[in-house]
């Protein structure tokens, strides 16, 4: 089969009538295993190459505006690499031209070379018109924004103007919805932030030139995208690979077939109810190592999936952040708590001066008050708090044994 190379990522060619390959038989525990080692989660590779390494394995980060502890963006390394200094996540992130920003399974920061793969999407936007998110927005709206652009260099939409139209939070500005326009089309690019504002630049300026005249076609960048999320996901059914790149109607329906041809091979997974297919990498060689213990949060590429979520580790979780207050059960920001390779209970963390408070602590069982008070110390380490203080513990019964295993840290 003849393969090539787009943006980095090797993709086999569209088979043309062969006989699909013998579907490989996994038990849960074995697809569960192959999924945290593939996320960075379970044995030493997830440590490789620092967070530029943990990017390019995972192949999109979640960005998103909540933060508890950190910014969810900063939790994704820090539960695969520990307490790695948050200087060091902004400027692997933004500091060496490595990334940009664009739409993934949502806003995502992404892998340089990753570019031409999402040209689908770009096509996509720029067939749907000029004003799509907003009626009546004319073209040369976006034309002197990128007037601006080719003059002043890079800006961020504060600099072109200014981000807000008044009202609401969510409502922008003339000139914030026409530089987003262009970034959904591909006519300016976001590649580093300031202050956590995007910073909007020209893809002929921020862009290597090589990825520039790179160009594959939409079935091109499909397959070479599902391989990305297979080998991220490690074990996937159609639906998760669909959910990972946000597929619409027309593209997800193929996504078996993109899947067979970037290489991923099927599987079945006992007790689930979707054929599944797998990165053959993975299936190579026997799953080994440390698991991490960590808390992760609700955007982390392990769980952003809830159906997925629930169906390997049995374990529902629900990001409450936008439900009326009186009617969480377990917090604002849940973040779960991963212990022995198992979703083991979950933290609804929040900062006080140097004091880590956890507002709501829920336990799976007994067995996870070590590794939550472990988790707990550690966050609260890596974000410079001296102490942890607990409010609400469910099951009650649990609250003595955790502030005593928390004592027993700071002894």
């Amino acid at each position: 089969m003849a393969s090539s190379s787009l943006g980095g990522v090797t993709t086999a060619a569209r088979p043309d009538g062969p006989e699909p390959p013998t579907e490989i038989e996994l038990s849960a525990d074995e697809a569960r295993r192959i999924v945290l080692r593939a996320q960075g989660l379970l044995g030493a590779d997830g440590r490789r190459d620092g967070v530029g390494g943990m990017l390019r394995r995972l192949g999109a980060v979640q960005l998103d505006t909540i933060s508890v502890l950190a910014r969810s963006h900063e939790l994704v390394p820090y539960a695969r690499l520990g307490a790695v200094g948050r200087d060091r996540v902004e400027s692997a992130y933004w500091g060496d031209g490595g990334t940009f920003e664009y739409w993934c399974h949502a806003a995502c920061l992404l892998p340089i070379e990753h570019w031409p793969l999402y040209g689908f999407r770009r096509r996509a936007w720029d067939a749907r018109g000029w004003g799509w998110r907003r009626d009546g927005l004319p073209r040369e709206a976006g034309d002197r924004v990128l007037a601006r652009l080719r003059e002043e260099g890079p800006l961020t939409a504060t600099q072109l103007g200014g981000a807000k139209a008044g009202g609401p939070w969510w409502s922008w500005s003339e000139v914030k919805v026409a530089v987003e326009r262009l970034l959904d089309r591909g006519e300016v690019v976001c590649v580093r932030r300031t202050g956590w504002r995007r910073v909007y630049d020209l893809p002929e300026r921020a862009l290597p030139a090589e990825l520039l005249r790179t160009d594959p076609d939409d079935e091109e960048c499909l397959v070479g995208l599902v391989g990305i999320a297979g080998r991220s996901l490690g074990v996937a059914t159609r639906a998760d690979l669909v959910d990972f790149l946000r597929l619409r109607q027309g593209h997800s329906e193929r996504v078996p077939e993109f899947a067979v041809a970037a290489g991923l091979v099927p599987v079945s997974v006992a007790g689930w109810k979707a054929p599944a297919f797998a990165d053959p990498a993975q299936l190579s060689t026997p799953v080994r190592g440390r698991h991490r213990t960590t808390l992760l949060s609700p955007f982390d590429s392990l769980i952003w999936d809830r159906a997925r979520t629930e169906r390997i580790f049995r374990f529902v979780h629900r990001l409450e952040a936008y439900v009326p207050k009186p009617e969480r059960v377990h917090g604002y920001f849940a973040m779960p708590l991963l212990a022995g390779g198992r979703l083991a209970g979950r933290v609804d963390p929040a900062r006080e001066g140097r004091t880590l408070v956890a507002r709501q602590v829920s336990l799976e069982r007994a067995s996870a008050v070590q590794p939550m008070a472990t988790a707990l110390r550690e966050a609260a380490d890596w974000v410079g708090c001296d102490n942890v203080a607990l409010e609400h513990v469910t099951p009650h019964s649990l609250a003595t044994p955790l502030k005593s295993a928390l004592a027993t840290l700071d002894a």
